[in-house]
């Protein structure tokens, strides 16, 4: 049997990691500064993670959500602590579709509407209703194409104002920041009368922090540096530092019963344990400020330089528009420094690294950069 040819791979097969830096099967050392698109956050293989992991797996690896499981419990309370949002509820899923899958499901409940209002660009998973959410026709079958979706511009408060009018939408959902696009941020004022007109509508809100969230910008969510508080929050990636998890945080507006929403491997005791050993972790060795103060690093030192058309992002979601004539320079990144970086489109690199990031990881980065920009 072959495998199904749908990913266009590089010549490298990593074999190890620790923290920021993975091995290859030639014995290569790569620093790794997009931590497989956002999801290592608290660096490869951290001696918590792995210790929590192997104990619970010589004791339980799974049992479905036909009966009681306490890492679920002991996962809400972990999440809702470190997060700010101990007063939502928690359903446990297994990746980033699945949970904006869920998410809009749960605000069709509510609402009893059918169609929701996106944003242009915008990536939402692949499942069907998530990738209907997702701005890109290449990777939607006839299948997906059921005229459910709205897409208007970002921080277009025009457009939005005029489709939330119509009253016609389940929900209004966003990205933290935008990841596949190239980085791109909401503003405070967008977010800030999107609430609005969701609460004047009837509209629910929904934020997408499958990539944003978990630290990576800083703050806990993207969203939170506006002080809006969706009615949906969707977690995953960096959510189980590379176990399959995926996360919905729901409002008390939001009510729950008995089969609406279901899955049979989501919140998993291994699953479950990875998650709690994140925000213990992520917590115990202060990560978020990590992040705000390297990402911060990284983009001062990244200004100014001829290659540069455009910096965006915040904390450790950065994204570097690059001049024309430097489209190859992700690849010569990898392949001259063995340095990992992530791309959108042909001329953005995007750097996601792990939030234990160093200072010493991020002058190797600068100073390879600099040195193939010269």
């Amino acid at each position: 049997m072959n495998l199904f040819d749908v990913y266009t791979l590089w010549d490298i097969e990593p074999v190890k990691a620790s923290g920021t830096k993975v091995w290859d099967s030639n014995g290569i050392e790569y620093l790794d500064l997009y931590g497989g698109h956002a999801v290592i956050s608290i660096g490869h293989c951290h001696p918590t993670y792995t210790s929590m992991l192997h104990a619970q797996l010589d004791k339980l690896g799974f049992y479905s959500n036909a009966v009681q499981n306490s890492l679920q419990r002991e996962l809400a309370e972990e999440l809702g602590n470190i997060c700010g949002y101990p007063q939502y509820s928690l359903f446990l899923c297994n990746s980033g579709a699945e949970a904006n899958e869920n998410a809009m499901k749960a605000a069709s409940f509510q609402t009893g509407r059918k169609r929701i209002l996106a944003i242009g660009k915008a990536f939402h998973g692949r499942t069907s209703g998530a990738v209907e959410a997702t701005d890109n026709p290449k990777i939607q079958a006839p299948f997906n194409r059921n005229s459910n979706i709205t897409f208007i511009p970002i921080n277009d408060i025009d457009a939005l104002e005029s489709n939330l009018k119509s009253r016609q939408y389940a929900a209004f959902i966003f990205e933290g920041i935008q990841g596949v696009a190239g980085i791109y941020e909401p503003s405070v004022e967008y977010l800030r009368r999107a609430e609005k007109l969701c609460k004047e509508t009837g509209t629910i809100l929904i934020a997408d922090e499958v990539q944003s969230g978990c630290g990576r910008t800083g703050d806990f969510f993207a969203h939170q540096k506006s002080g809006v508080k969706p009615q949906i929050i969707t977690m995953a990636k960096g959510t189980g530092n590379g176990f399959p998890i995926g996360a919905v945080l729901l409002s008390g507006d939001i009510k729950a019963e008995k089969g609406m929403l279901g899955t049979t491997f989501g919140g998993n005791h291994l699953a479950c344990t990875a998650a709690i050993a994140v925000m213990k972790v992520l917590r115990k060795e202060n990560l978020l400020e990590n992040a705000r103060k390297m990402g911060d690093y990284l983009l001062n030192a990244l200004r100014g330089n001829k290659a540069i058309k455009e910096l965006r992002g915040r904390g450790l979601m950065i994204g570097i528009e690059l001049q024309p004539e430097y489209e190859d320079l992700r690849n010569r990144l990898l392949f001259e420094e063995h340095i990992f970086t992530g791309g959108a489109g042909k001329r953005v690199i995007r750097l996601l690294p792990p939030l234990c990031i160093s200072k010493e990881d991020c002058d190797r980065f600068i100073e390879a950069f600099n040195k193939l920009t010269k």
